[in-house]
């Protein structure tokens, strides 16, 4: 058992689980990395990263909890995703490189459309990994082959959307609530909301909101975390869960 919170006085001492509120722009190493070296913790580790473009909740393991990694990677996860329709990019998001664009006069699409098409995706789905992911190849990442112009033929995936919640629709952008499995890509779901509506499309912005048992409302921010002075002050707030 671990010892009880007010007790922590050194990195040794901790372990456990820190929920951080990842800002957009930073990578899920850059926020391992600060933590490590921010509270001179050895062992650091996650439990599903999270790209550059998203924001959201990242679960971040302290010390002896980095070995339910593979455990807690497998949670469920809740996203908040806005789509812009119109425009189709490379790496299926807003920061890939834009292939083609249609203007906003030279499509339909209307809330009624969107509505009839969502409760197609929910259940089992078959997905194909993007170029731009990091699924292993024969050695090499994926998207350093398509940082090369090189595409692959990549096998399909079973993922399950549990809900797909309509949050806003307004032209041509549509925000939408999704509950997954682990495994599953939004970039390629949303990509494959826009071909059943045949508009091209891609994910503009995303933001986790859950994994598993664990809330980004619960999460410190990375300004938040900069303030906290010690291993024994983290391991007070809320954002820390002391794992036994």
């Amino acid at each position: 058992m671990m010892a009880p919170a007010e007790t922590i006085h050194t990195p040794q001492d901790i372990t456990g689980i820190l929920l951080v509120n990842k800002p957009r722009s930073v990578t899920s190493h850059d926020v391992v990395d600060f933590v490590r070296k921010k509270f001179r913790i050895k062992k650091v580790g996650h439990a599903g990263t999270l790209d550059p473009l998203a924001t959201g909740l990242l679960v971040i393991l302290l010390g002896r909890a980095t070995k339910k990694s593979r455990e807690l990677i497998a949670d469920d996860k809740i996203y908040r995703a806005c789509i812009q329709f119109g425009k189709k990019t490379d790496t299926l998001d807003a920061s890939g490189t834009v292939i083609s664009v249609l203007a906003p006069e030279d499509f339909v699409l209307t809330r009624e459309m969107i509505e009839e098409v969502l409760p197609k995706f929910i259940g089992s789905i078959e997905q194909t990994p993007p170029m731009f992911s990091a699924v292993h190849h024969q050695g090499k990442r994926l998207y350093e082959l398509a940082r090369k112009g090189i595409e692959v033929e990549r096998q399909s995936r079973t993922v399950t959307i549990y809900k797909l919640v309509l949050r806003d629709f307004q032209f041509p952008r549509l925000t939408v609530d999704i509950h997954c499995s682990k495994g599953t890509y939004i970039r390629t779901l949303c990509e494959q909301i826009g071909k059943r509506l045949s508009v091209p499309c891609c994910l503009e912005a995303l933001h986790r909101i859950g994994s598993g048992q664990f809330n980004v409302a619960q999460a410190l921010s990375l300004d938040q975390l900069k303030d906290v002075s010690s291993c024994r002050e983290l391991s007070q707030t809320n954002a820390y869960i002391p794992w036994n």
